[in-house]
């Protein structure tokens, strides 16, 4: 009679992409004993690529134990089981060879997939935080343990821990905001409805006709006369539309009063999201372009050509905004799923949140314009792709 594996496996990443992890568990299905554990810190990864290494490491562990046996896989992502159950297909470059891989570990009629709740995946969850952990300390981290034999099955195996230095953990981290979490769209039924982000850019500040920094470290300026009008055109827009069911908005005035004037007509409320904010623009806030160019024209002139790099006396880099909104959209497209969402923020976010679903390299941040009270839109599916929908519509604002 063939033996039966339970297999539960989890990944994760902090910053998704950021340092990321899996960890995986191999129990005996007749008795409940653990027969094997694994775990590994990943470097910069999405949570969907450390789900799928995790899976992939218990099915090569189950598959080390006994070639022939049969294996019920239990894992907390959606996403894993339905693509590996065949219902949802696999459309993200970085996961497809991975299923390919996971699938040709053993023979498809002898594994099968169940999704359980996260509070039932504990074991595994624990090991994949313990490699992220150890990645945080710059360690570069494996864990491979086979539980001592019983009855015959084997020689013990119990490899410790094997660590050392990474030296570039620290760039690989602030490199996270390169990596593309969501490249490509899809609009396949099997996915569901998709989490649906309205981005919209507040309206003008006194500090906006004259193209000053205005980031998250400045004065806060209130909306001007023009910027007021402008929000209560688009709420009016946006009224006419009914499709907005939540609003989320910058900490910041400006944003606030625009979300403000939107929220009254549509008789919702306003949720702040620190995630939205602009970026620290450090010293050249309140400046001109043409003002920073004189004052500080190589950091200006690095800034431009290096998306690590900071403005002068600090802030904020494109590098470590992108990373903060990568953060943000995946919190935001998994408490809003099949939702549409109005976002309430700035030129950096919002050029950001494009950038990202359109896979386009940083330097494509100069290359977009948006205007003052503009709206885009992003849609987010279950499989991880996206969609832009919409880009700087200001027809709202026309007399």
């Amino acid at each position: 009679m063939a033996r039966e594996f339970i297999v539960e496996a989890d990944g994760g990443s902090r910053g998704n992409p950021g340092p990321a992890g899996y960890g995986a568990v191999v129990v005996d299905a007749a008795t409940g004993e653990t027969l094997t554990e694994a775990a590994e810190y990943l470097g910069v990864v999405t949570n969907n690529v450390a789900e799928y290494r995790g899976l992939l490491a218990g099915l090569r562990a189950a598959h080390t134990l006994d070639p022939s046996a049969a294996v019920h896989v239990r894992m907390d992502s959606k996403l894993v089981i339905e693509q590996m159950s065949g219902r949802w297909k696999i459309k993200h470059p970085d996961m497809k060879p991975l299923a390919m891989e996971a699938g040709r570990v053993f023979p498809p009629d002898q594994v099968t997939y169940e999704w359980i709740p996260r509070a039932e995946n504990k074991h595994a969850d624990r090991l994949a935080n313990e490699a992220m952990d150890a990645g945080k300390r710059g360690e570069q981290w494996t864990q491979t343990a086979t539980a001592a034999p019983r009855k015959g099955r084997g020689e013990l195996r119990d490899e410790p821990p094997r660590t050392g230095t990474v030296t570039t953990a620290e760039v690989a981290d602030t490199r996270a905001a390169r990596t593309v979490a969501s490249p490509g769209w899809s609009s396949a039924p099997d996915m569901g409805a998709p989490a649906t982000f309205v981005l919209l850019r507040h309206g003008e500040t006194p500090l906006t006709p004259q193209k000053r920094f205005s980031g998250s470290g400045g004065t806060d300026p209130d909306l001007s006369d023009v910027g007021l009008e402008q929000a209560r055109r688009v709420a009016e827009a946006l009224a006419r539309r009914g499709t907005i069911e939540t609003i989320l908005a910058s900490p910041l005035t400006r944003t606030r009063q625009t979300a403000g004037a939107v929220a009254e007509r549509l008789g919702l409320d306003v949720t702040i999201e620190e995630g939205l904010k602009e970026t620290d623009f450090g010293a050249w806030e309140g400046l001109t372009f043409g003002e920073v160019r004189e004052r500080h024209p190589d950091d200006l002139n690095t800034w431009l050509a290096d998306p690590e790099a900071h403005p002068t006396g600090g802030g904020e880099s494109f590098a470590e905004t992108a990373t903060r909104i990568a953060a943000t959209r995946d919190k935001l497209v998994a408490a809003y799923a099949g939702r549409t969402v109005l976002l309430v923020t700035h030129v950096t976010p919002i050029k950001t949140f494009v950038r990202l679903a359109l896979g386009a390299p940083p330097e494509s941040l100069f290359r977009m314009e948006l205007s003052a009270a503009s709206l885009s839109a992003v849609a987010y599916y279950a499989d991880g792709n996206a969609s832009v929908r919409l880009f700087n519509d200001t027809s709202h604002l026309r007399p």
